[in-house]
This record gives structure tokens, C-alpha cells and sequence, in this order.
């Protein structure tokens, strides 16, 4: 009796080599199958955010656009567009007196040929509820989920507002710049010339 319990207590100590070997295989097959698929879903995940928020934004932008025509069409005191003023839900906005579509939250030189990085960021922060963050600084694409820059348009040369989706430019070396966005990543580009938004997806 004792050396039957001996012999069962030897064949129940664990698995040979070759059974984790061939265990270790299978996992990584398994594991080489799922990843091509989680990068699909991670994939439509990025573009669907992207959607959502550009959609928004083209919704607000219309929106910020009506408000201007309901005020009777504010100039600003400047011909080229600057210091036009439009509030939406007591929130000051900085439109293009030329045009009607917002160029900065907070700065009243702002016009369609003069736009900064910040007037970008502070264009999403006031014209969206519950706005996504937005920074305009490359070092700080781990703490915001959109970056931003400016670019100008090839055929009228007034300046555009590009906003990345941050996570998929994180490895880069360089901040990107100019018609990258056609190339690289996940962005969309708002036009305040004529109040376009355009979607660019660049998914690997």
C-alpha cells in the first residue's frame, strides 16, 4: 500500500519540459493571432473618438457661425477681421468680423490670417462642452489628449487649426507640422475661412 501512495505521489510532482514547451508554444500562437485583432479594435476606437469630437466641433463652429448672423454681423474694429466679438451662453468668443467663424477664446487679434497655436487650443476650450484637453505643447502629449498647431492653407494662405489626436503621434521624434496630418496619425483640421472640418485618418 505505501509504495502505491509512493508512486502516485511521483507521477502528480508537475509537467515535463517537453509539456511546457509545448504549452509556451501555444500561448504564443494564441498570442500572435490576438494581436493583429486588438490592433483593428484600438484602431476604431482612435477613429471613432476622432469622429466624435470633429463632429462636435463642425456642430459648435455652426453654431458659434448663427450667433454671429444673429448679432447683426459684428465687424470688430479692425478691417481685417480682428476684435469681432460673439457670446454663446455668456462665454466670449473672437470671431473673423469678415467671415463669422471663431478664431480665438481669448484673443482679440486674432483673425483668419493670424492664429496662434493657443488661439487653436482655446477655440476647442470654449466652443465645446465638456471640451477634450488640448495643448500646443509637443512635451506634453503624455497629460492631454489632443495636440495642436497651425498650418496654413495651400490655395488661400489663411491660417488652419490642426488638432491631433495626441496618442497617436506619441512616438514620434518631432512635433508634427505643416501637411503632416495627411501622412501621420489621427487628426482633424478646422478651416475658419470658411468653417470646414476636415477628418484625416492615417491608421497603421
Amino acid at each position: 500500500m505505501s509504495g502505491y501512495m509512493h508512486n502516485r505521489q511521483k507521477k502528480q510532482q508537475g509537467f515535463t519540459i517537453i509539456e511546457l514547451i509545448i504549452v509556451v508554444v501555444i500561448l504564443g500562437l494564441l498570442a500572435a493571432a490576438a494581436i493583429p485583432r486588438f490592433t483593428d479594435v484600438s484602431s476604431d476606437a482612435e477613429d471613432a473618438a476622432l469622429e466624435g469630437v470633429a463632429g462636435g466641433f463642425a456642430s459648435a463652429v455652426g453654431i458659434v457661425r448663427g450667433e454671429w448672423e444673429l448679432s447683426g454681423r459684428p465687424k470688430g474694429a479692425a478691417s481685417n477681421g480682428a476684435g469681432a466679438e460673439v457670446s454663446m451662453d455668456q462665454v466670449l468668443l473672437y470671431v473673423d468680423g469678415n467671415t463669422g467663424y471663431p478664431v480665438s477664446g481669448d484673443n482679440n487679434a486674432a483673425h483668419d490670417e493670424n492664429i496662434q497655436a493657443a488661439d487653436c487650443a482655446s477655440i476647442m476650450q470654449s466652443i465645446l462642452q465638456g471640451a477634450p484637453t488640448v495643448s500646443e505643447d509637443f512635451a506634453n502629449l503624455e497629460e492631454t489628449r489632443y495636440f495642436t498647431y497651425v498650418t496654413q492653407d495651400s490655395t488661400t494662405g489663411n491660417d488652419m487649426c490642426v488638432y491631433y489626436l495626441a496618442n497617436t503621434i506619441k512616438n514620434e521624434a518631432n512635433a508634427p507640422s505643416g501637411d503632416d496630418y495627411l501622412t501621420l496619425g489621427n487628426a482633424f483640421v478646422y478651416n475658419p475661412r470658411n468653417g470646414g472640418v476636415s477628418i484625416h485618418s492615417n491608421n497603421q
